[in-house]
């Protein structure tokens, strides 16, 4: 079975689960959800329970029904068929729709994020602590740390900027950080990924100290040319993007021939990423 279809286990029970390379989006079996949360015994059992869910949802005009998709996933008869299947945005709107003791856990969760996500956007400080913390609780090293949030400060730098000329949050921006990616490490955020082995995962938590200089060196650069320059259009900030992307790729060249080795690599944080700490396993023993 392929990991763009593949079954994962949710207390012992079959969660279908399907990855769209194209969105990189995962995107889950209704059904088999709903078998979970609400204990059905049989598979008809939760369609049928999800049909009266989805009509009386449908009724109070959610939107989350609407925009469900139906994909091919591996059914009991062992033939791909279609079913229903929600992204995870969609997903846990659904849960909220569920009464069962199996939800509340989630919903719980999906009330602290919200709270959470206020206190952040009163007090932005409030976001940067708790990345500081996340990532060392996941075993980064302090210098990889603050060389990640100066990355975040940086782009947050170009993104201004770029809003300022016009250009347009989302394929837009994309566009731009493609090309500026293309420039200096020769692949664009989603070729990087690719070869870096990851999906949902943030590219940028899975680059070496020296993937992330080089990255911020591009943006920093590409933001400093677009403030001189003043450009009015899309295809101007493209070329812009380029220059500034070029520049960096010129300095992982340099470094490459003085070294001898690769700045752009497959390394990401599973398999070994320098710039987080060797974690020993519980009950691991160490040589004295």
């Amino acid at each position: 079975m392929t990991k763009e279809n593949s079954i994962r286990l949710f207390e012992q029970k079959q969660i279908r689960t399907h990855w769209d390379e194209e969105e990189e989006k995962w995107y889950f079996s209704i059904v088999d959800v709903i078998s979970v949360l609400t204990e059905q015994p049989t598979h008809q059992g939760a369609r049928n329970y999800w049909k009266v869910l989805k009509n009386r949802l449908s009724k109070e005009g959610n939107e989350t029904v609407t925009n469900c998709n139906r994909l091919k996933m591996l059914a009991e008869d062992g033939k791909m068929r279609l079913t229903d299947a929600a992204d995870t945005q969609q997903l846990l709107r659904l849960i909220q729709s569920v009464p069962s003791k199996k939800a509340e856990p989630f919903k719980l969760w999906l009330a602290q994020v919200g709270r959470e996500r206020i206190d952040e956007i009163q007090d932005p400080e409030i976001t940067i602590d708790r990345a500081l913390k996340q990532y060392l609780k996941l075993g980064y090293s302090e210098n990889w740390i603050n060389q990640r949030l100066k990355s975040i400060e940086i782009r947050k730098d170009l993104t201004d900027e770029w809003k300022k000329r016009g250009v347009k949050e989302g394929v837009q921006f994309a566009t731009l950080t493609d090309v500026i990616s293309k420039a200096w490490a020769g692949k664009t955020t989603k070729e990087y990924k690719i070869f870096k082995g990851l999906k949902k995962e943030n590219l940028r938590d899975n680059m070496t100290n020296l993937e992330l200089v080089l990255t911020m060196l591009a943006e920093a650069t590409t933001t400093e040319i677009s403030k001189e320059k003043n450009p009015t259009t899309f295809s101007d900030s493209k070329t812009i993007a380029g220059q500034g992307g070029t520049i960096a790729g010129n300095a992982r060249k340099e470094i490459e021939a003085k070294t001898g080795k690769k700045i752009v690599t497959p390394l990401n944080a599973k398999t070994g990423l320098q710039g987080k700490k060797e974690q020993k396993q519980v009950g691991e023993k160490t040589e004295e």
